[in-house]
């Protein structure tokens, strides 16, 4: 991430505009006027005999981004993740271009002078879509697609994309899709003047009983349609959610403590589940490949057990409208007695990705659980970089789950975190009781055990619950 912007232009701006601004939030003339064009960005097709098929597949798209705050690096990296994503959504990025500007136009979210050198950009390009880093009103949106004249996408709308195409469980394609009924209901509009003709009675158009009768516009009814699907979608997402609901029940009512895999998009978290619990889960090089929590059964070292649960993926400035949809999912956050909050070592900006993670954790309300931190592919980090993370995070654990390094301390470190059971009790259990002691190893942390002819003696720490059945095997 060591390239260099490449100034493209430096008109289309009024200057004295910007003079007329106060000190404070005037930026340099040179910079605010400058759309800058960032190198390394196209994706190649190194194999021809592919290229007829990912012309046809592929969406050619143009990059563009308003830089505001932080440094040359970050805008660039924050650019470099938008190619990810449009990459993981099938497309072909062509060109990407930076505008430094003190808050995005609110009209045409670039510069309005710089609007025709994206225009001039996708024409040369070949492009048929722009994707824009950052969430775009409706009216932004309107205005940029109708003066480029390709299509128009927002980051919002790049990510629940990739949602729906990763998604495969029924919860997971519900969530995805009451997301993107509430993006769509406030984006809708129509070539011409089609959404704005009024229907009803016999003019209805094929509207019928339900429409609300002379006058209704297409836009309106549309948008009615849209909110009646939602509220049929809530619904069901109510009913699959006592289902998960029951199962998190049962886990609390056995006291097995649990823990949540949680982290930036492609962190590793599936593979760091797999290698703890041989798990099977989906493990793939792209962003959201886990939209669907998987929670597997782990024991300790003293044979205590306790739930792993893979989690999805977060990304930085991740949609309300998602976020909202997905709560159902993030309970497993929320409930959780530890979080493993696994961080990519091997990403250019790994403290930005936690600091993304932990807002939305204090978004959803999981900012006060026990964490630990985890820095995954050491393998294939730089060491300087290395050393700056165990420099700032001394208590992380630095492992590899494609290699394997690590993994036994992270293992060990986990079994010190869980909570430990409240009550010590030292019982003889007699022999036909021998489920109590099964209870005991599962749900205790045993400290001494000894067989004796009336039963089986042991100390250990329970809960308080198990601590009652034991009540009348206790010792003086």
């Amino acid at each position: 991430m060591t390239q260099e912007f490449e100034d493209i232009s430096a008109d289309g701006e009024d200057p004295e505009a910007q003079l007329e601004l106060p000190e404070e939030d005037q930026l340099d003339l040179a910079e605010r006027l400058s759309l800058r064009r960032v190198p390394g960005l196209s994706t190649e097709l190194e194999d021809v005999s592919d290229v007829e098929y990912r012309k046809l597949r592929l969406e050619r798209v143009v990059l563009v981004s308003v830089w505001t705050t932080g440094s040359k690096a970050d805008a660039q990296n924050a650019l470099f993740e938008l190619k990810a994503l449009a990459e993981t959504a099938g497309s072909q990025v062509l060109d990407g271009l930076i505008q430094r500007r003190q808050r995005p136009d609110p009209a045409t979210y670039i510069g309005r002078g710089k609007v025709g050198e994206l225009r001039d950009s996708v024409i040369t390009n070949g492009a048929d879509t722009v994707i824009c880093d950052g969430e775009l009103a409706p009216a932004q949106l309107r205005n940029l697609e109708d003066r480029v004249g390709v299509k128009v996408v927002d980051r919002t709308a790049l990510i629940l994309d990739i949602f729906a195409q990763h998604a495969k469980s029924a919860e997971g394609k519900t969530q995805v899709e009451l997301a993107q009924l509430n993006y769509l209901k406030q984006r809708l509009r129509g070539w011409g003047g089609n959404l704005s003709r009024q229907v009803g009675g016999r003019a209805a158009g094929g509207v019928g009983i339900g429409g609300r009768g002379p006058g209704e516009t297409r836009i309106e009814t549309d948008r009615r349609r849209i909110n009646s699907r939602i509220a049929i979608l809530r619904k069901k997402l109510r009913e699959l959610d006592s289902t998960r609901e029951i199962k998190r029940a049962e886990r609390h009512r056995r006291q097995v403590p649990s823990v949540a895999i949680v982290g930036y998009t492609n962190a590793g978290k599936s593979s760091l589940l797999n290698k703890l619990t041989d798990a099977g889960v989906l493990v793939e090089n792209a962003l959201f490949a886990t939209l669907d929590p998987t929670t597997r059964r782990a024991q300790t070292a003293d044979g205590r057990v306790y739930t792993l649960t893979d989690t999805v993926g977060f990304v930085r400035h991740l949609p309300t409208d998602l976020v909202e949809a997905f709560r159902s999912t993030l309970e497993e956050t929320n409930q959780a007695d530890l979080l493993m909050h696994v961080v990519d070592g091997a990403d250019p900006d790994p403290q930005g990705q936690i600091t993304a993670v932990r807002q939305v954790l204090n978004d959803i309300g999981a900012g006060d659980i026990r964490e630990q931190l985890v820095i995954n592919k050491c393998d294939l980090a730089d060491s300087d970089q290395m050393m700056i993370l165990r420099r700032h995070y001394p208590d992380a654990i630095f492992c590899s789950a494609r290699t394997g390094q690590g993994v036994s301390e992270l293992r060990e470190r986990i079994e010190q975190l869980l909570p430990r059971p409240e009550v010590e009790i030292h019982a003889i259990v007699p022999w036909n009781h021998g489920e109590l002691v099964d209870k005991v190893h599962k749900q205790g942390e045993l400290i001494f055990s000894e067989y004796l002819p009336e039963g089986t003696e042991i100390r250990a720490r329970v809960h308080g619950g198990l601590a009652a059945e034991l009540t009348d095997f206790l010792c003086d």
